[in-house]
């Protein structure tokens, strides 16, 4: 990092955010405050409940757990350095800056992968019930985890090294709210064809896999599905998939239309996407997977019985 710093006039950057206007700053620190409290509070809720409550001691409710503390490291990530630029200075050293997108990469794919994990989990056990208990054995949950960790952060690692690489000589100012790749690369004075190349080819192999394999799985579980004879069995196992399908939808939709376009029409506008996976979905989590959600719902419910005993 050393060597960039000393042919690159950039020392640190400048996050626009999501207003320049000195007025819009405090209501949108109260916004994200409440977003960023909501966030911690109910995931952290989950992983209490479900580590409390020996009923939820199943695959899927192990690998929700994690998608909940991934979720709370990947909006403490991208938060409270929001909440610091609404109300001080709004600038970010180089090395911070591709720290930051170092952990919201690999974070990001995390999501990404545990989403996967989950659909295969759903799929297992809906298309072949019978070996789901040796299919979905503890070893195997684990290690499914491990990998989902794991390998989200080669594919970042990857990329910041190749960003490490380039030459910043102009303009530092970031037009977002944090420290993305494209816009990054878009204020680059030194040519950015390898890391455009990288991110068309394994990038989007990265981004898409996971989501290829959540089709495939959903394809085979509605398959399945539509050869049950009564409708209160479809609609008890459409049930089991519900609130994963709604986050897929979310999670995936708006990262899909951010990263998958050329560089040279990313514009201000994906910021709205963006906030859809960076920040909204994470807070939605706890509500999306507990609303209509009996098991979770009683699991939560004695966690505030015994905190109150």
């Amino acid at each position: 990092m050393e060597e960039v710093n000393q042919t690159s006039s950039v020392s640190e950057f400048i996050l626009l955010g999501l207003s320049s206007r000195p007025e819009d700053q405090t209501s949108l620190f109260i916004l994200f405050l409440t977003m960023y409290l909501v966030t911690i509070i109910g995931n952290l809720l989950i992983i209490l409940a479900i580590h409390s409550d020996p009923q939820l001691q199943t695959p899927m409710y192990f690998f929700l757990s994690f998608l909940s503390f991934t979720d709370i490291c990947f909006t403490t990530t991208i938060v409270p350095r929001m909440l610091v630029n609404f109300l001080s200075e709004k600038t970010i050293s180089y090395a911070g800056c591709l720290t930051q997108m170092y952990f919201i990469y690999a974070l990001g794919n995390t999501d990404s992968c545990l989403l996967a994990v989950m659909a295969f989990d759903r799929y297992v056990a809906i298309c072949d019930p019978f070996h789901y208990v040796t299919t979905m054995n503890h070893h195997r949950c684990v290690l499914l985890v491990a990998f989902s960790f794991s390998f989200p952060h080669l594919h970042s690692l990857l990329h910041t090294l190749l960003l490490n690489r380039l030459i910043f000589c102009d303009s530092n100012v970031i037009y977002h709210f944090f420290c993305d790749i494209k816009p990054l690369l878009k204020l680059s004075c030194s040519s950015t064809f390898v890391n455009e190349i990288m991110i068309t080819s394994e990038g989007s192999i990265v981004l898409v896999t996971p989501f290829l394999c959540i089709t495939f799985s959903y394809i085979r579980i509605f398959i399945t599905v539509l050869k049950i004879p009564s409708a209160a069995g479809k609609r008890k196992a459409f049930s089991t998939c519900g609130s994963h399908l709604t986050m897929v939808t979310l999670f995936y939709g708006s990262i899909f239309y951010v990263y998958l376009q050329p560089l040279s029409t990313y514009a201000v506008r994906d910021h709205v996407a963006t906030l859809a996976y960076t920040v909204l979905s994470s807070m939605l989590n706890p509500f999306i997977y507990s609303l209509r959600n009996r098991n979770m719902e009683r699991g939560l419910r004695k966690l505030m019985a015994r905190r109150k005993s």
